[in-house]
Formats: structure tokens, sequence, C-alpha cells
């Protein structure tokens, strides 16, 4: 299989696959999304990157997406529709990287599917977010609607402060999400799944910091999941349409089990160091089935 990457440049994920796919007889390329090229009518019919002609590689992964323009960032999900379309095997199909990088939008998905998530209200006023803090307690969490790895969130309690943070927030344009904050044990657990079976989760404890991401020096040890949190962790992947999803998981003080967030790029660097599971290898497996 010809297998690119849409990954930074020295990412360690793609040292990572092309070891696996590499070990199975396979080839992979880096890809960097401001390289791609498309070309419609007279121009041509197909999506490039330099000499490369994606629509003629087999599968393409995605291990990152950039920052950019609105417009930059709909023209990169356009093109991984398009490498769809041309029977190019896509993970995750653009669809679920849509969904799963929007938080209201999964947030959603997530309650019509069944599972619990932390109230949340989402607005673009001062005002409404002021009103909704003290809706939700006068202890939120918040984040921005798009982000990962716990960057940019912020916990706000004091409601001078959170006028302060929701004024600025509103002046650079900002979506303000809120979430009402769960107190819990200082865990989260992460489940890793692809294509709607659990590789495995850990515990992720939080270390000096709200957040538990490893990212954020929380400290990572593997963790069985329960038949709860793989169920839980399943059916939030397959609201969200991921194939390959990291769900995170939060117990709040009474025992009830949020679904804090999927994420459809997934980092599984701390994930294999304590779980022994070679992700990479899981994933060019499934790559060979075709499915």
């Amino acid at each position: 299989m010809k297998i690119a990457i849409l990954a930074r440049a020295r990412s360690w994920y793609f040292r990572d696959l092309s070891r696996a796919a590499t070990a199975r007889g396979h080839r992979c390329e880096r890809i960097d999304f401001s390289s791609l090229v498309g070309s419609v009518g007279s121009a041509g019919a197909g999506l490039s990157a330099g000499a490369a002609d994606l629509t003629m590689f087999d599968a393409v992964i995605v291990r990152t997406m950039p920052p950019g323009s609105l417009e930059q960032v709909v023209y990169r999900m356009d093109a991984l529709w398009r490498l769809e379309a041309a029977g190019v095997c896509v993970i995750n199909p653009p669809k679920a990287i849509e969904c799963a990088v929007d938080k209201y939008l999964t947030s959603a998905r997530l309650q019509r599917a069944g599972l619990t998530v932390p109230a949340t209200v989402v607005c673009e006023t001062a005002a409404d977010a002021l009103a909704a803090f003290e809706r939700l307690g006068g202890d939120v969490v918040v984040k921005p609607i798009f982000g990962s790895e716990g960057r940019g969130i912020v916990r706000v309690s004091d409601p001078e402060i959170a006028l302060r943070t929701f004024r600025t927030l509103e002046r650079i344009g900002a979506v303000l999400y809120l979430q009402r904050f769960i107190e819990n044990e200082g865990f989260d657990v992460r489940a890793l799944v692809l294509d709607g079976r659990v590789l495995g989760a850990m515990r992720r404890r939080a270390n000096g910091d709200f957040r538990a991401n490893v990212s954020c020096r929380g400290t990572a040890e593997p963790h069985a999941a329960t038949q709860r949190e793989a169920g839980a962790a399943q059916a939030a992947a397959a609201a969200t349409g991921t194939r390959l999803a990291g769900v995170d998981l939060l117990y709040g003080r009474d025992g009830t089990c949020y679904v804090i967030e999927v994420n459809a790029v997934p980092g599984w660097q701390a994930f294999g160091r304590v779980t022994g599971i070679d992700v990479a290898a899981e994933v060019i497996s499934r790559l060979e089935t075709g499915d």
C-alpha cells in the first residue's frame, strides 16, 4: 500500500506509522496540508502535493489539523472529501473530523446519542456568557470551541474574573463555550477506539491543574476499561463518525460518567508507553483489510 500521512515536519506520529507500515511492506509519504493543490475542469481533476497525486494513494491518515483561516480550514476539509470521493481510504473521514473538531457539535451529537455530557452553554456575547455563568453554578470551564490537548482551557469561579474573561473573548470574536465544572477525584479516563473496538485505556491524573492531559503535566497509568466505559467510548465514536477516536471520560463525585471530549486526531505516544499497545500497527492492520 501507498499511504499518505498528513503530518507536521518531524512528526513523531509519521515516524511511528512509517515504522509500522514498513514492517508490513508498505510505503508512507509525509504531506503538508499547505502543499495541497486541487484541480478542477480543464485544469485537471485531481488533488496533488508536489509531484504526488494523492488520488493514487491507497490511504490517507490525518495526523494534524494546523491552525488556519476559515477559508483554509474549509479547503482542507474539501480536499479530504475529494480524496474520499475518489475512493481513497481517509482516517479519519472528513465528516468525522468536522464534527469532532467542533466542541459544540460534538456535545450535541453525544447528547442526542443518549450520552451524559456536562451542562453546556455556547454564545457570542459577554452578557449572555455571564448569565450562563450564574446558571451553571458560578464555576465553569471555558474552552475554545476548536482545540485539543487542553490548550486554551481555563476554569473560572469568580464573577469579576469571569466578566473580564468573557469580554476579552467577545472582543476577539471568539465563540464563548462554557461547561459546568464537574467536581471529580482529579483524574479522567482516555479510551482509544478503532473501528468500534476499544484498543485500550489509560487513567490520566491531574498534577497541580484541573486538566489531566499529559500535555498539561498530567500523569498517565494503564487502566482496564470497564464495560460501562467501553460502551460509552464506542457510542461516542459512533455518534461522531470517527474510525479512530480518543474519548475522554470523567467521573463526577456522585459516580456519574461524563463524556468530555472526542478527539479525531488522538495522540497515542503516552498511551502506547503506559499500555504497551502498538497503536500504529493496529491502524495499519485495519487499512490492510480495505474496510
